[in-house]
């Protein structure tokens, strides 16, 4: 992540305008493109693309939204707020071990309806390479806090590269910017936001794209 060459006063004293700017530019990167957001979206984008009718994409989508991020946040929600974590991007590594399992748990359940349901292959893929780099960077955060924003937002990127059109590599930028703002709020180190975004590009999108 970048740093000021030359720092100065103004701009690296605790409570000036320049990183009050930085902070709140920083949780509003969070907060809107959290990876409960981005595995809202991205099975409706993957299920439009698999079929090409509303109601069918809204239907398979939401399949996967529902068990892989609304089900699972509404448990990290409900944690937070009985004070069993600390907060809903559980920021502290040890309190990530219930929501991950119960993550997996309801991401796997939600692989099964689809398989049962006879879903459209590009959605089952992508149910697939989620889970996989669920399972890789849960393990790893088990012992090192990887960010989970950079890994869900990279491989969103490559997999919406993958399934539309090679223009949307350009939304590395994005990437990029989620990084930072990790950094920013001092939830992550440099290192732990592009780890996460290495992994996530590698095993979500790669699986997807191998398997697409």
């Amino acid at each position: 992540m970048p740093v000021d060459a030359c720092p100065t006063t103004e701009n690296t004293t605790i409570g000036s305008p320049a990183r009050d700017l930085r902070d709140r530019l920083a949780r509003v990167l969070t907060e809107v493109f959290a990876p409960w957001v981005i595995v809202v979206l991205l099975p409706l984008a993957v299920a439009w693309r698999a079929t090409h009718l509303v109601l069918p994409a809204l239907g398979w989508g939401l399949l996967v939204a529902a068990t892989s991020s609304i089900l699972p946040m509404a448990v990290i929600v409900w944690g937070a707020r009985t004070g069993r974590w600390d907060g809903h991007h559980v920021r502290d590594r040890a309190g990530r071990l219930v929501p991950l399992i119960a993550l997996i748990v309801m991401s796997l359940v939600g692989l099964g309806l689809l398989a049962a349901l006879g879903a459209p292959r590009q959605v089952i893929v992508l149910d697939v390479a989620m889970i996989a780099s669920l399972l890789v960077t849960g393990g790893i955060t088990a012992r090192w806090k990887i960010s989970m924003h950079s890994a869900v937002a990279s491989g969103a990127v490559v997999i919406l590269a993958v399934t539309y059109h090679p223009v949307y590599w350009a939304l590395m930028v994005l990437v990029a910017a989620i990084s930072w703002s990790r950094v920013q709020v001092r939830d992550h180190t440099t290192a732990q936001v592009v780890l996460g975004a290495l992994i996530g590009a590698a095993i979500g999108g790669g699986l997807f794209a191998a398997l697409g």
